[in-house]
């Protein structure tokens, strides 16, 4: 690679997401490393930069997602391009075909598992060759799934000696929604993917998968008493896009000779706990069918629209604040071995766990990626856990997240 003006540039900086990164950076990055923030306007990105504290020069790139030229040059400057420039589909492509073209590792936090598709067929052989980290999903979708699981099936292997055949991941929250997670659910409608993403393999490799694996592998539906966590359970919020990229993770590890099983199967709830366990569970299942219903009509999304933030809106400071997330992830073996883990973040899953997630992952690439799994070599459309592992992992505990097995 040939040397970059910078190790990070943060596109998408102005939005309400990309704002938190710069902030992030400002207070987390080592001194002295070289990063810029990037986006369309040069206005609103110069008044980012003056909220950064002072010491923080850190340089401006104008680069509007119609102007391929100017993208180029983005992209060419840095080794690693951050992104929180959504809806992905509308705004992603040229920037991701830029950094597989220049070999610039790339990060986002997308949720958006049918761009993602797009992305592996058209980049991920080139990625691979290259030796080039196309990294989606790092933000709350899909981190704390993906590494959680991770963690869970090399424990129960180390310490069992045995293959994972099923893991599940349990996850508790408090939070609100940013105007760019709701545009990007309203995009998903408008454009006709939301079926598409209904196939449970569709980040996988072509035939990694058997008939067995595709029947447990059903999206969950209704409730049910799980015996194993003690609590009523129902279908997981993020589990549409989660379970697509830990299902990735697990046939690329196959591929690459580092299988979690031969035939894992993984699942993803949402957990309630008494008082009134199975009420809220029964509460929450019904709140979710009625969203995701609206959301499919056209007229109730025009209705719907007043009632969610715009574009670069958010909750306030002391919202985020008081947000939180809980996640338990289940490793169990063939003859019923378990191990368990567990992953707390203080702070609001969408907005402060994402920008935590995704920073930190650009700054594993940026300052350790010959630690990285797979060594320095390893490239192509990857998941947080096949891309960044327990590099990801370790970064996450020094920076506060609370990660136990």
């Amino acid at each position: 690679m040939t040397p970059r003006t910078y190790e990070v540039v943060l596109y998408g900086a102005s939005g309400f997401t990309g704002r938190q990164t710069a902030a992030y950076f400002a207070a987390h990055a080592p001194w002295g490393l070289r990063w810029a923030i990037a986006g369309r306007d040069r206005g609103r990105l110069e008044a980012v930069r003056r909220l950064l504290p002072a010491g923080h020069a850190v340089d401006v790139l104008v680069a509007d997602g119609a102007d391929q030229p100017a993208i180029d040059a983005m992209v060419a400057s840095t080794r690693v391009l951050l992104s929180t420039a959504g809806p992905f589909a509308v705004y992603g492509n040229g920037v991701v075909e830029a950094c597989v073209r220049l070999r610039t590792d790339y990060v986002d936090i997308t949720g958006e598992t049918a761009w993602v598709r797009g992305l592996i067929d058209r980049h991920h052989v080139t990625a691979a060759r290259d030796g080039t980290r196309i990294v989606p999903f790092s933000g709350f979708d899909s981190v704390p799934s993906d590494l959680g699981t991770l963690l869970v099936v090399r424990e129960l292997q180390r310490r069992h000696g045995v293959t994972c055949q099923e893991s599940r991941a349990y996850f508790r929250m408090f939070g609100g929604l940013n105007g760019g997670t709701v545009a990007t659910a309203i995009q998903w409608q408008e454009s006709g993917i939301s079926a598409r993403m209904r196939d449970p393999f569709l980040l996988n490799p072509p035939g990694s998968w058997s008939a067995a694996v595709a029947e447990r592998s059903r999206e969950v539906e209704g409730l049910h008493f799980d015996a194993d966590l003690g609590a009523w359970v129902g279908p997981g919020l993020m589990a549409l896009t989660d379970t697509r990229v830990v299902r990735r993770s697990a046939a690329l590890f196959a591929e690459w000779g580092e299988p979690y099983g031969p035939a894992f199967v993984y699942q993803e709830y949402a957990k309630s706990e008494r008082p009134f366990a199975r009420a809220k569970a029964v509460a929450m299942a019904t709140a979710l069918g009625a969203l995701n219903g609206a959301l499919a009509r056209p007229w109730s999304r025009r209705l719907l629209r007043p009632l969610f933030p715009a574009p670069g809106r958010g909750p306030s400071e002391r919202s985020m604040n008081r947000g939180w997330f809980r996640s338990e992830h289940l490793a169990i073996g063939p003859a019923g071995q378990r191990v368990l883990g567990t992953i707390f973040h203080r702070g609001d899953p969408s907005n402060r766990a994402t920008v935590r997630f995704v920073c930190e992952s650009a700054l594993c690439l940026a300052l350790e990626r010959e630690s990285l799994p797979g060594g320095p070599g390893r490239g192509g459309v990857l998941t947080p856990a096949t891309a960044l592992g327990m590099v990801l992992a370790r970064r996450l505990q020094n920076a506060g997240v609370e990660i136990s097995v």
